[in-house]
C-alpha cells in the first residue's frame, strides 16, 4: 500500500551548513577513530559486522529500584536517617539482658515505621515503572523487508532499522532523517521535552536520500552511516552517510532525537542510530538520586541534639549510680532498691565502674523514646497528603493544555516552601513567546504608533492622557500590531527615504528560514517558522507590501509593491547561501542574486554585533538608530538591526569555495570553521534600520514583577 501523496513544497538549502554534496576532505579520517566508532548498516540491523556496542536494546528504565535491589537499597536509604539508625541499634541491644523492656516492644514500632516508608517508596517507584512500560510499549512502523512496514513496540527497535514516524508522534530513538512527505525532505520538530523550548526546530534530510518518499522505495535500500559515539550533547552530531559510493556529511540538521515530536509533516522516514540508554536524552538524565530535603536534614540535626541530651542524662545517672553503689558497699546497704537481689555481671557492687557502665547502656535504652520513633513516618504521611493536594490544586491547573499539576515524588514537597528567589529567563517564561511586529526605524526615522504593554502601564501609572487618546488598536492579524499612517496602504513610497524603506521590507521578506504553505481551509499562504520572531517579520513584510509566497530549491519569490506604478509585481531572487543564526554569531545572513544580476548580502542581528560591522560609508543613520533601539528596549521590545552590502563576483566566488569546504568537513571543529569563513564576508555593511517586536507578558505577570 502506497503512502499518501507527497506534498509539493519546495525548500531551498537554507536549512543547514552541512546538507550538501561533495568529496569529503582529510577531516574524514576522524571517522572510525576514537570517539567516532559507531557504524550503522541501514536496513540491515542483524549484519554480522555490527559491533556489539551497537546492539543495545531500546528498552529504557527510569525507576529508582529493581525487583532485585529494592530490599537492600531501600533499607540502606531508610537507615541513612539518623533516627532510624539509632532505633536499629537500640532494637539490637533490646535482645540483651541490658534492656529494661522486651525486644518486641522496640522492634515492632521500628518495623512499622520502616515498612510504611518502604511501601510509599515502592508505590511511587511502581508508578514510574508503569510509565516506563507505557513508553516502551508505544508503537512505531518498522521496515520488515520488501517495502513493507509493520507496527512494533519501541522496546524492540534495533540500530539500523528504518522507521516511519507520522505527524504528532514521538521519535522512538535517535534517528537520522532520510526523507519526509515534503519534496525537499524537511520537517519541523518539537523539542519541548528535551530543552523546554516551544519553538519548532527545522530539520532537513540529505539530498542523497530525499527521493525515498514511498514505503516501496526501501525495498533494496542499503546505506552505511559512520558517526560519533553516543554522547550527551543535544546540539552536536558528526558523521557521514555512504550510499551508492557517494559520501555526504551528516550534521545536527539530520538528527531526530528521542522524545521529540514530529510537527508540520505528515510522515518522515528515519534510520535508528542510537537506542535505549545510548540516546542523547537518556544520557542527559541521571539515575534517580536519593534526594534529602532541607527539612529532613534539619530533623537530623534535631535528632543529634536530642541524642546529646539523652547522653548527658544517661551519663549523669550512671556516674551517680556508680558513686552511690560504691558508697553503699563501704558503709553497708542503705539503698537496697538500686541493686539486684543477686550479684551478676550487670550489677556488682564490688566493681562499681563496670556496674555504672552497664547502667549507662540500660539508661540509654530506657530513655530512648526521648527521640520519637514516629517522627519520620509522621512526616511521610504529611508529604503523601501534600502530594494529593498538589495533584488536585485547581490553581495549578493549566487550562489551555488541559494539564494539572502532578507530583511524581513526595520526597521534596516542602522544598517549594523554601524558595525565596526565582531566577528565570524572559522568553516563554515571563512572556507568551508570541511575537508581534510593533515598530521599526528606517533611515533614522521611527515608525509605529501603537503602545506596548509596558508603555501602557507606565502611562497609566502617571495618568497620562495618551492611554485614552492614543491610537492604540487591537491587532487582528497574528504577529502584526503595527499602525502608522505614513507607512500603511503603500504610503511609504511618499517618504523621503522610500528607497531605503523598500530595501528594509525586502530584507524582512527574504532573510529568514520560513516555509510558506497553503491553508487547506482558506487557501491563503501561511508560514511555518522556527521562531515566532521570523514569522512576525515575514507577516509584517506581507502586510506592508512585500509578500513572501514561494521558495524553491534555489530561489525565493515575492509579490512586491512597485514604488513607481503602485502595483504589485512578482520578483524572484536566486538564493545562493544562508548563514544561519546561532548564539555565538548573534546574526543571520542570506546571499542572493536579484533579477538585475547583483549579488547582495542581507543581514540581521543584535545591535551589539551589527553596529561594529558597519562600513564607514554605512553609518549615516547610526546615531538616530541607536537612540531608537534604546527607546524600544525601554518599552520592553526585542530589537534587531538590519543591514546589507553588495558583493563582487570575485569576492563571492572566493567566499563560496571556502564556505563549501568548511561545510563538507567532518570534524569536531566544523562549526568554528564555518564561523571563521562567515566572519570574512559579514563586514562593511550598510545600515538600513531596526525592528521592534513585542513579546507580551504571561497572564499574572505584573509590571512590579519586572521592576
Amino acid at each position: 500500500m502506497r503512502s499518501p501523496k507527497r506534498r509539493r513544497l519546495h525548500f531551498s538549502n537554507i536549512c543547514s551548513f552541512n546538507c550538501v554534496k561533495g568529496a569529503l576532505k582529510e577531516d574524514h579520517t576522524r571517522i572510525g577513530g576514537p570517539g567516532f566508532s559507531r557504524i550503522v548498516y541501514c536496513n540491515n540491523p542483524d549484519c554480522l559486522e555490527v559491533s556489539p556496542t551497537n546492539r543495545s536494546t531500546n528498552y529504557v528504565r527510569t525507576t529508582k529500584y529493581t525487583a532485585a535491589n529494592f530490599l537492600p537499597k531501600s533499607l540502606f536509604e531508610q537507615f541513612r536517617r539518623v533516627a532510624n539508625f539509632y532505633f536499629l541499634v537500640t532494637g539490637i541491644l533490646a535482645f540483651t539482658s541490658l534492656a529494661p523492656y522486651s525486644a518486641v516492644s522496640a522492634i515492632i514500632p521500628l518495623m512499622i515505621v520502616i515498612g510504611a516508608t518502604m511501601v510509599k517508596e515502592g508505590i511511587e517507584d511502581w508508578q514510574r515503572k508503569q510509565q516506563d512500560i507505557e513508553v516502551n510499549n508505544r508503537k512505531v512502523k518498522v521496515h520488515r523487508g520488501g517495502g513493507v512496514f509493520e507496527q512494533t513496540e519501541w522496546r524492540n527497535l534495533k540500530v539500523g532499522e528504518i522507521v516511519k514516524v507520522e505527524k504528532d508522534e514521538f521519535f522512538p530513538a535517535d534517528l537520522v532523517l532520510l526523507s519526509s512527505n515534503y519534496e525537499d525532505a524537511v520537517c519541523y520538530v518539537e523539542t519541548m521535552n528535551l530543552d523546554g523550548e516551544t519553538n519548532l526546530k527545522l530539520k532537513q534530510a540529505l539530498e542523497l536520500t530525499s527521493s525515498l518518499n514511498e514505503d516501496e522505495d526501501f525495498h533494496d535500500f542499503r546505506a552505511v552511516v559512520k558517526c560519533e559515539d553516543p554522547n550527551a550533547n543535544l546540539y552536536s552530531f558528526i558523521g557521514r552517510m555512504e550510499l551508492e559510493k557517494q559520501l555526504d556529511p551528516l550534521s545536527p540538521q539530520q538528527l531526530l532525537l528521542r522524545d521529540s515530536k514530529l510537527r508540520n509533516a505528515d510522515y518522515i522516514y528515519g534510520v535508528v542510530i542510537f537506542t535505549g540508554h545510548d540516546t542523547k536524552v537518556i544520557m542527559n538524565s541521571r539515575d534517580p538520586p536519593s534526594k534529602r530535603s532541607k527539612i529532613e536534614k534539619k530533623m537530623d540535626k534535631i535528632v543529634y541534639f536530642l541524642f546529646c541530651i539523652l547522653f548527658v542524662m544517661a551519663f549523669s545517672g550512671s556516674v551517680y549510680f556508680g558513686i552511690i553503689t560504691k558508697h553503699d558497699l563501704e558503709v553497708g546497704s542503705k539503698r537496697w532498691y538500686l541493686r539486684a537481689d543477686k550479684t551478676s555481671v550487670f550489677f556488682d557492687p564490688k566493681r562499681a565502674p563496670i556496674a555504672a557502665l552497664f547502667h549507662f547502656l540500660t539508661t540509654l535504652l530506657l530513655y530512648s523514646y526521648l527521640i520519637p520513633i514516629s517522627l519520620y513516618v509522621s512526616i511521610e504521611i504529611v508529604k503523601v497528603l501534600q502530594s494529593i493536594f498538589i495533584n488536585q490544586d485547581i490553581h495549578m491547573y493549566y487550562e489551555e493544555a488541559d494539564k494539572p499539576a502532578h507530583a511524581r515524588t513526595s520526597n521534596l514537597n516542602e522544598e517549594l516552601g523554601q524558595v525565596d528567589t526565582i531566577l528565570s529567563d524572559k522568553t516563554g517564561t515571563l512572556t507568551c513567546n508570541s511575537m508581534e511586529f510593533v515598530k521599526f526605524s528606517v533611515a533614522g526615522t521611527a515608525y509605529g504608533n501603537n503602545l506596548t504593554e509596558v508603555e501602557k502601564m507606565i502611562t497609566k501609572r502617571v495618568e497620562s492622557p495618551l492611554i485614552v487618546n492614543g491610537k492604540d488598536k487591537k491587532s487582528f492579524i497574528k504577529g502584526f500590531n503595527f499602525d502608522d499612517e505614513r507607512i500603511m496602504n503603500g504610503k511609504w513610497v511618499n517618504e523621503p527615504h522610500s528607497d531605503v524603506i523598500q530595501k528594509f521590507f525586502c530584507l524582512l521578506a527574504i532573510c529568514h528560514t520560513v516555509i510558506p504553505d497553503i491553508d487547506e481551509d482558506t487557501g491563503m499562504v501561511i508560514y511555518e517558522a522556527e521562531s515566532p520572531d521570523e514569522a512576525a517579520f515575514v507577516i509584517a513584510a506581507r502586510e506592508l507590501g512585500f509578500e513572501f509566497f514561494k521558495r524553491t530549491q534555489t530561489s525565493v519569490s515575492l509579490n512586491e509593491l512597485n514604488p513607481v506604478t503602485g502595483k504589485r509585481v512578482e520578483r524572484s531572487y536566486k538564493l545562493l547561501n544562508v548563514l544561519e543564526f546561532n548564539s555565538s554569531r548573534k546574526r543571520m545572513s542570506v546571499i542572493v542574486r536579484d533579477e538585475e544580476g547583483k549579488l547582495v548580502l542581507l543581514c540581521k542581528g543584535a545591535d551589539s554585533i551589527m553596529f561594529e560591522r558597519l562600513a564607514e560609508n554605512g553609518r549615516a543613520y547610526e546615531e538616530e538608530t541607536r537612540d531608537h533601539v534604546n527607546q524600544y528596549a525601554e518599552a520592553g521590545l526585542r530589537t534587531l538591526i538590519l543591514a546589507y552590502r553588495e558583493l563582487s563576483e570575485e569576492e563571492y566566488m572566493e567566499f563560496n569555495g571556502s564556505f563549501s569546504e568548511a561545510k563538507n568537513s567532518v570534524s569536531a571543529d566544523r562549526e568554528s570553521m564555518i564561523d571563521q569563513v562567515t566572519e570574512k564576508i559579514e563586514k562593511d555593511l550598510i545600515l538600513l534600520g531596526a525592528t521592534a517586536v513585542e513579546d507580551k507578558l504571561q497572564q499574572g505577570v505584573g509590571f512590579k514583577t519586572l521592576l
